[in-house]
């Protein structure tokens, strides 16, 4: 039997999550090259997408949710409505601080953000993909589809399996990106957000628009 190896991860000091929250908008979905995050002040700060080709923070099979347990890292996600069915990469942060996307190559992949919640866990996990990319459609391009009830399955690297169900849906402009909400704001329970991009196309061939969707473990 492979031993599961971990990560390390400290909780981090409110105010830093805080500051981190605010730098976590998606842009750039299918853009060529990475976009330089822009300040729209506190509440509206867009972080820049990766450079096409990086690659993910991975390897590591578990991980330690905000209580300092290990807990074995996500694996896949599932959402049968839409037919999504994906491994799940890490994805951690750039060297500017802004969050990292799945690389324009592996479209079809979504990602867990390792800076926030364990999916199952209490607080709210965050699961990233593209709606499409230079390569065409990606792993979310459905997502606007996903209705209220609908289901979400999210197993780990035991195993195991933590159920989600669907309780709404938000499309928001990327200047005014509810950081708040989605990554700083505690959470006593547990909770999923997926996240892609939406909306129409600016002058630079970027989406101007986030897709948020909500769910609660069932």
């Amino acid at each position: 039997m492979t031993p599961v190896r971990t990560v390390n991860r400290r909780p981090a000091a409110l105010p830093a999550l805080v500051c981190l929250a605010l730098a976590l908008a998606l842009t750039g979905c299918s853009a060529e090259s990475a976009p330089q995050a822009e300040d729209h002040g506190p509440a509206g700060t867009s972080a820049a997408a990766p450079e096409e080709g990086a690659t993910a923070p991975g390897g590591a099979t578990a991980s330690r949710d905000k209580g300092g347990k290990t807990v074995p890292a996500p694996v896949r996600v599932t959402i049968p409505s839409i037919g999504v069915d994906s491994e799940l990469m890490r994805l951690g942060l750039n060297k500017d601080r802004t969050v990292e996307v799945p690389p324009a190559e592996k479209g079809m992949t979504a990602g867990w953000y390792t800076g926030a919640a364990v999916p199952g866990e209490r607080g709210a996990a965050v699961i990233i993909g593209h709606n499409d990319t230079r390569y065409g459609a990606a792993v979310f391009h459905d997502l606007r589809k996903v209705g209220k009830g609908a289901e979400i399955t999210v197993r780990n690297a035991a195993g195991g399996t933590a159920r989600f169900k669907v309780t709404g849906t938000e499309t928001v402009s990327k200047k005014a990106f509810p950081s708040q909400r989605v990554y700083g704001q505690p959470v006593n329970g547990r909770e999923l957000r997926l996240i892609t991009c939406d909306g129409e196309f600016d002058k630079d061939g970027h989406t101007v628009d986030n897709l948020i969707v909500y769910a609660k473990r069932g």
